[in-house]
Order: structure tokens, then sequence, then C-alpha cells
């Protein structure tokens, strides 16, 4: 399941669709981002995503299907706000269930580090002078996605 939405999420809910008479799962391992107060040493009070839907929606499947090829997964759940966002609020919900916890860890990871980097989404920031300012990739970024191509 992918979703790129506007409206926030339960975790407990999302997390309860991941094991409601999922009996072969012996892993369920999730991820929440959350927007921060800081980035790139500047003073955040809130950010805006914007995205293409066609493309966005068609990169994330591309991604879960690579996440797939390599692990054993049962089910996966991908979800990725859009609109403006302030302090604290969800961003992304990453979960991957499997027999094992090893290829639910791995998963996520991978998940979560190619989608920082190939999917489509453009973060502009308001700073707490009010100046607002469009996110260039980060470099760590690139760095994690790098060790799984």
């Amino acid at each position: 399941m992918i979703k790129v939405q506007e409206s926030d999420f339960c975790v407990a809910e999302e997390y309860a669709a991941m094991t409601r008479g999922n009996t072969k799962a012996g892993a369920v391992v999730f991820f929440v981002g959350l927007v921060r107060d800081f980035n790139q040493n500047k003073k955040v009070n809130a950010l805006t995503l914007e995205h293409y839907p066609a493309m966005t929606e068609q990169v994330l499947q591309d991604i879960v299907q690579q996440a797939r090829s390599r692990w054993s997964l049962d089910r996966v759940r991908l979800i990725h706000r859009v609109g403006r966002l302030t302090l604290n609020e969800q961003i992304v919900f990453v979960a991957v269930s499997s027999q094992h916890r090893e290829d639910a860890f791995a998963a996520a990871q991978f998940l979560m580090d190619i989608l920082k980097t190939q999917a489509p989404f453009w973060k502009k920031e308001e700073t707490e002078k009010g100046d607002e300012h469009w996110v260039d990739a980060n470099n760590k970024d690139t760095i994690s996605a790098q060790r799984w191509l």
C-alpha cells in the first residue's frame, strides 16, 4: 500500500493494518519521520512538500518493488505527506513485515534511504525569521543511499 496525501495518518491504525490477519510475519519494522525545528544549521518553523502525483507514485512503487526483490517481505506500507506541515507533524510512514527481523530492518532502512534520494518531492522550509527557501539534497542522504546501489 502506497499513499501520498495531505492528511495526517494514525500510526496505531497503520500498524494494525500491517498485522491484521498476517500470521506469516515474525517481524514488523516501521519508521515515522517528523518535522523538526532545524535543518542544515537553520531554525525551521514549517515546511511545505510538493510533488507531481503520477510521477511520485510511480517512483514509490518502483522503490517498493526493488525492496521486494531484495528481501522476503510480506506487507509494505508507505505513506508520504505533502502540503504545509508544522513542527512535530508526521511526514512519512514506512513499514515492512517479514518472517524474519533481518529482512524487515534492512528493507525499512533501504526504503527510507532510497526514498530520500529518488522520490520526486520538493521541500520548502520556513525559517523562524519568516524566510522561505527550497532545500537542496543532503549529502548525508546521498551517501546512505549509495550503500544500496
